[in-house]
C-alpha cells in the first residue's frame, strides 16, 4: 500500500527550536527543507538534541503523544559529577517535579561514554568537577523533565540527546539530517501502540 502521508525522522541539532516559527534570529525546523505539510510530534527544547518525528498524519501523532500509550523514549544524558546508586534509584522510582511524581524510569550508567558529534556550543568544562553519561528511559514527556529530575538529585544535566523513540533511533543520521520512515517502520509503531489498548 502506498502511503500518502509523510513520516520523517530528524536528528535535531543543539540550538534548533522544535517548531517552524520562532523569534528573530532563532534556528527552527523551517531551515531543514521539510515538506510544508508536516509538523513535529512533541518537542525537544532548543538546548536538547536528538530524535524528533515529523508527520502530517494526525492519527499517528495522536498515538505518539497520548499519555495512555506509555511508550518509551530513550535519552543519553551527560550530568555533572558521578551519581551514587542511591541517586539513580531516586530517578528510577520517581521524584516529585512541579508538584507531581514522575513515573518509574529505567536508568543506567553508559560505559564507555557514548560518542556523539561535538556540540556547536561545548558544555562548560571544569577541571575539578567530573562528568558522566547515564541513560534514562521515560514513558512520559513532561516539560524539561529530565533536566528537572537530574537537578533534583544534585546532578545538573549538561548535555541531553534523545536517542530512541520506541524502536526508532538516530542510527544513520548526523545532526541536521533527516530521512523518510520506511512503511514497515510506520506499521511497527502503529501495531506496538495499538497493542496497549
Amino acid at each position: 500500500m502506498h502511503r500518502t502521508n509523510s513520516y520523517i525522522l530528524f536528528y535535531k541539532p543543539y540550538g534548533v527550536h522544535s517548531q517552524f516559527t520562532a523569534g528573530s534570529g532563532q534556528a527552527t525546523l523551517k531551515d531543514y527543507g521539510f515538506p510544508k505539510s508536516v509538523y513535529s510530534v512533541g518537542r525537544l527544547d532548543a538546548n536538547s538534541e536528538g530524535l524528533l518525528i515529523l508527520t502530517n498524519d494526525g492519527q499517528f501523532k495522536h498515538l505518539l503523544i497520548e499519555p495512555k500509550y506509555n511508550h518509551p523514549r530513550t535519552y543519553a544524558v551527560q550530568v555533572e559529577k558521578v551519581p551514587e546508586e542511591t541517586s539513580l534509584d531516586s530517578l528510577r522510582s520517581g521524584l516529585v517535579i512541579d508538584g507531581k511524581k514522575t513515573k518509574p524510569a529505567q536508568v543506567r550508567f553508559l560505559n564507555p561514554d557514548p560518542l556523539f558529534p561535538p556540540r556547536p556550543k561545548p558544555i562548560r568544562y571544569r577541571a575539578n568537577i567530573p562528568t558522566c553519561w547515564i541513560e534514562i528511559i521515560l514513558t512520559e514527556g513532561r516539560n524539561k523533565q529530565i533536566r528537572k529530575m537530574t537537578a533534583a538529585v544534585g546532578h545538573p544535566t549538561l548535555r541531553l540527546i534523545r536517542t530512541q523513540i520506541l524502536s526508532l533511533s538516530l542510527d544513520g543520521l548526523s545532526p541536521g539530517e533527516w530521512r523518510n520512515m520506511e512503511d514497515a517502520e510506520v506499521d511497527k509503531i502503529i501495531m506496538s501502540l495499538r497493542k496497549k489498548l
